[in-house]
């Protein structure tokens, strides 16, 4: 369904259907788009008033139902279809169960071909394994499901003056310590070429991708470090061989003051905060996560469930907004129609 985009309500005890709800109201004028809303439905016509927000909300029956914003709510063994008591402890069992269920329901929902994309609002990845999941992050979740291993992280954003900066990560959710035994060619050779893949993906004119070093000033010729020399130039210049246009290793700490000037289209992070710190520098409110590499679209709002200020009506949209704008514009760009 080329015009219906999905939205996991993430974690309902966090600010996920808030700025969920907000988001949609915010875009309701910007075009024709469908949304299913996966989540509880009594909660999200409650927040709705009291937002004052008036989404014409309408329980999902069919895709030729009239309307254009819907709810669905997830359905999972051990998870009632019952209205969610209105008062929740932050990360309850029940809320990290939800979340699970309405992330799982949205990217069957895109495998079999019933969503053009999916947008997921933040979770707890503690309550959700406190609550008995196995689980590492939303990116290695719906992977697995997809049955595909051949993804990455990739966060982006503009700043105050709407310049963009792209980053793809080679690791993610592990710890700074392992990263080196962790980090290898074949991750690194991933992470490159589908940063380049998102640069077509959004119509880039070109897909010029900087590579990170792992090491202060990229090691310095060895001199603190060999991974440069062992394993991340190496990866690059056999890109390079293959057409790529991609550089480095570079110094990590200069690089992205070069990508946000416009010099590169995208930058590939050899690990975690690496990556994410500038990117958060320059686009704290408006950041997007894009999986990249999965068999169907799927992004997310670049924070996380702000318990602290969820259920007070203040939270910000503009990274959700965000999100919703770019998986439009990738669903548009898949499906070959002209941008809006």
């Amino acid at each position: 369904m080329k015009n219906w985009i999905g939205i996991s309500i993430g974690d309902v005890t966090g600010v996920g259907p808030e700025v969920t709800l907000k988001a949609l109201a915010s875009e309701a004028a910007a075009d024709a788009t469908k949304y299913l809303l996966l989540g509880d439905e009594s909660r999200l016509r409650q927040l709705n008033s009291r937002l004052g927000l008036n989404l014409p909300l309408k329980t999902f029956a069919s895709h030729a139902d009239d309307g254009r914003f819907f709810v669905a709510h997830p359905s999972a063994e051990d998870l009632p279809v019952v209205p969610v008591p209105e008062e929740l402890s932050a990360g309850s069992p029940l809320a990290a169960h939800l979340a699970v269920a309405a992330l799982r329901a949205g990217a069957q929902r895109c495998l079999r071909g019933e969503l053009a994309a999916l947008v997921t609002a933040p979770v707890n990845k503690e309550s959700i394994i406190r609550a008995g999941h196995k689980f590492i992050g939303q990116t290695e979740f719906l992977s697995e499901l997809a049955g595909t291993r051949r993804t990455a992280m990739m966060l982006l954003g503009t700043d105050e003056q709407g310049r963009w900066l792209r980053v793809a990560l080679a690791t993610i959710h592990i710890s700074i310590k392992s990263v080196p035994e962790k980090l290898t060619a074949e991750k690194i050779t991933l992470a490159i070429e589908l940063a380049a893949q998102s640069c077509r993906d959004l119509g880039l004119a070109r897909a010029r991708v900087a590579v990170c070093g792992l090491n202060p000033h990229a090691g310095e010729g060895g001199e603190f470090g060999d991974e440069e020399i062992t394993t991340i130039g190496p990866a690059v210049q056999a890109l390079q061989k293959r057409g790529f246009e991609v550089v480095g290793p570079l110094s990590g700490d200069t690089v992205f003051h070069y990508a946000l000037k416009g010099e590169f289209d995208a930058v590939v992070a050899m690990y975690h905060d690496q990556g994410l710190a500038p990117l958060k520098a320059v686009a704290f409110d408006s950041g997007i996560n894009w999986t990249l590499g999965l068999p169907f679209i799927r992004t997310s709002p670049d924070h996380g469930t702000a318990y602290d200020i969820a259920g007070k009506g203040t939270a910000n949209p503009g990274s959700m907004i965000a999100a919703i704008r770019l998986a439009k514009q990738l669903a548009r760009h898949r499906s070959g129609a002209p941008a809006a």
